[in-house]
């Protein structure tokens, strides 16, 4: 039996900052990794996705070129081996630091293999037990996949199975119509696939609001992404080096071959092998990790993290739940992670940048609210670079006047939704951004206009 002050199970966005804190605070740390430090977004995940949408930009752009004047001689062609090689140089420069960060942490000791629990304050990895009063459980997630049948006898890839995808695929297609299928099939569309999305709901990214699905539609399909809405009695069977996948949807029969299946329906946590059972600690119908607001588990002494306790699933949100508890036990405040404002990103091209509430949250809170929207196509920077798909949206609390939530789908979306989120999190009128005075010519410059023409959000039988 090995003692230490903290245990920290897993290097996502949360365990090898939280273990150096805790080393730092004079604690007797081990951390522990099965695979890789950085866990998905660093290795199959934000990191090596928004490197490959780089890329695919890039040719898209190429392709564009005579619109902006600019002659690039003959077709534009994409070598994929030569877009995975530039995606793994990017991936093993941050794998490469992380590592060499941790490796350096004097008073850090690290530990490859599987820990699973074996009581409430020990854990077993490879035949050796681990024991601490404090014990952090940040493990991460991985893919599920579709229930139809067929599927055993065919090549299914997740998004991890991407990565190492260095050959163009003939006909990709997409079983599922949300965030991370939308961004491969626009990225492997542009690098010249074609590519099929299917999705059992009626429309794509079914989160957001009504208009946000259909202008996303939209652009992907103005670049040749073909889209299955409404996807019911899918089935699989292998077609020549391939796969045919047969449904139906909107009451007709659809069959459709392709050479890649890419799984993107969804993503369930890390929890099922650890062992929680001999621990005691509760996880939810879905295998969560069930946490309070501080993010401790049922069990004394054992925290959850990252995408197991299933409050964000997203890397900064990971990134916070190691300052809620970093904060808590060694700073000595009191925060939750019911303070953070919920944001994220869908990162399309252009981008849709998120905060707060929707409108149909806001108006499923019956609360009076105000309303802005603007169409790209105003916005003179949009123009000048040729990028007017979309619009930004934004919704504000009629009596409080706060923010209460926008949409973004236009150019620098998810950059420029952080001025928002910065007000919301202030409390702040948003008369303060209002009669900010921005910058000319840039996109932010808009939103003072935006939130200038805000009108009463009428009923949904009163909207034109």
């Amino acid at each position: 039996m090995s003692d230490y002050d903290a245990i920290v199970i897993g290097s996502g966005q949360a365990g090898p900052f939280l273990a150096v804190r805790l080393v730092q605070a004079g604690m007797k740390v081990v951390l522990i990794e099965r695979e890789h430090f950085g866990g998905t977004c660093v290795n199959d995940g934000c990191i090596p996705t928004k490197t490959l949408v780089a890329s695919a930009r890039t040719a898209h752009v190429a392709r564009r070129a005579a619109e902006y004047g600019v002659n690039v001689g003959g077709a534009v062609s994409v070598d994929m081996k030569a877009v995975m090689a530039r995606k793994d140089r990017v991936v093993a420069q941050s794998v490469d630091g992380l590592t060499q960060w941790l490796q350096g942490t004097a008073g850090l000791e690290l530990v490859r293999g599987h820990a699973r629990f074996t009581g409430p304050d020990t854990v077993e990895v490879d035949g050796r037990l681990l024991r601490a009063p404090k014990i952090f459980i940040n493990v991460g997630g991985r893919a599920v996949l579709p229930d139809w049948p067929g599927l055993d006898r065919v090549a299914v890839l997740t998004n991890t199975d991407m990565m190492t995808l260095d050959r163009l695929p003939e006909h990709l297609i997409v079983a599922g119509g949300s965030y991370i299928g939308l961004e491969f099939a626009q990225m492997f569309r542009r690098f010249g696939a074609q590519v099929t999305v299917l999705e059992v709901a009626d429309r794509l990214i079914a989160r957001e609001d009504a208009e946000v699905s259909s202008e996303v539609q939209a652009i992907l399909e103005r670049e040749g992404v073909r889209f299955v809405l409404g996807v019911a009695g899918a089935r699989v069977e292998p077609h020549g080096a391939g796969m045919r996948v047969h449904c139906t949807a909107a009451g007709a029969a659809h069959e459709i071959a392709g050479s890649h299946l890419l799984a993107a329906v969804g993503r369930r946590p890390n929890t099922d092998d650890l062992g929680l059972a001999h621990a005691g600690i509760a996880t939810d119908a879905r295998g969560f990790i069930t946490v309070d607001d501080q993010l401790r588990t049922s069990v004394p002494g054992v925290w959850a993290l990252g995408d197991v306790n299933g409050r964000g699933a997203f890397t900064h949100t990971s990134y916070n739940d190691y300052e809620i508890v970093a904060a808590n036990l060694i700073d000595g405040e009191q925060r939750g992670a019911s303070e953070r404002i919920r944001a994220y990103a869908l990162f399309t091209d252009p981008p849709l940048g998120r905060v707060g509430l929707s409108e149909a949250e806001v108006r499923a809170s019956g609360r009076a609210a105000l309303v802005g929207v603007l169409p790209m196509t105003r916005v003179g920077r949009a123009r000048e670079r040729g990028e007017t798909q979309g619009f930004m949206k934004v919704l504000v609390d009629a009596q409080t006047e706060r923010i209460l939530g926008a949409s973004l789908l236009c150019i620098e979306g998810d950059e420029i939704v952080h001025s928002l989120l910065d007000v919301m999190a202030a409390g702040a009128s948003y008369r303060v951004v209002q009669r900010a005075v921005h910058i000319h010519p840039t996109v932010s410059e808009l939103i003072p206009t935006l939130l200038g023409q805000l009108v009463p959000l009428a009923p949904l039988e009163n909207r034109p």
